[in-house]
């Protein structure tokens, strides 16, 4: 199992971040149009992730809550198209699927996301990664709050759950508007 430090937040200026990202020598991986399929978990969340640069099954913990959070995740490689999904969807089911485009970004061991989440709107996560077991979890705490402050997060725009729970309360909302 992995741990990540991570945050998220809404982003209203994309482009001012993107070029903090730049002027750090930011390695840009490129632009990811992402699916992700949430499954029905008894434990965490469990994710396929369908994309032109990233295809994985992931299984993480992490709690809802604002700010700096630690995440413990596994990661399966899969391969494009495969039969996986519909094993999954008839198994256990699924919750809801996210899709966005994602910028990634990489400075060492802190990945950036920039996100374009349809339905939902624009929004930066970073996350301090510990793949190598590098770093302790308060250096990776350090390097989430100095990229903060250098791209000039406001802690109030820090979003605590995450882009499937948006998806699944924006759902219900509507359902309760159409039942009104």
């Amino acid at each position: 199992m992995l741990i990540n430090i991570e945050i998220k937040s809404s982003c209203r200026n994309l482009n001012k971040v993107r070029d903090i990202l730049k002027s750090q020598n930011a390695d840009f991986k490129g632009i990811d149009h992402q699916k992700d399929t949430y499954f029905n978990s008894n434990k965490g969340r469990l994710k396929l992730r369908e994309g032109n640069i990233e295809n994985n099954l992931i299984h993480y913990e992490r709690e809802d809550t604002q700010g700096n959070k630690e995440s413990k995740f596994t990661l399966y490689k899969t391969e494009v198209d495969s039969s996986l999904k519909t094993i999954l969807e008839n198994a256990i089911g699924n919750k809801c699927i996210v899709e966005k485009d994602r910028e990634i970004y990489f400075i060492d061991n802190v990945k950036f996301h920039l996100d374009t989440v349809k339905n939902l709107g624009t929004f930066i996560e970073i996350e301090a990664s510990n793949k190598n077991n590098e770093f302790s979890k308060d250096k990776l705490q350090e390097q989430c709050n100095f990229y903060i402050k250098l791209l000039q997060i406001n802690p109030k725009d820090f979003i605590s759950n995450s882009y499937s729970d948006m998806i699944q309360q924006n759902n219900l909302f509507s359902q309760i508007l159409i039942e009104e």
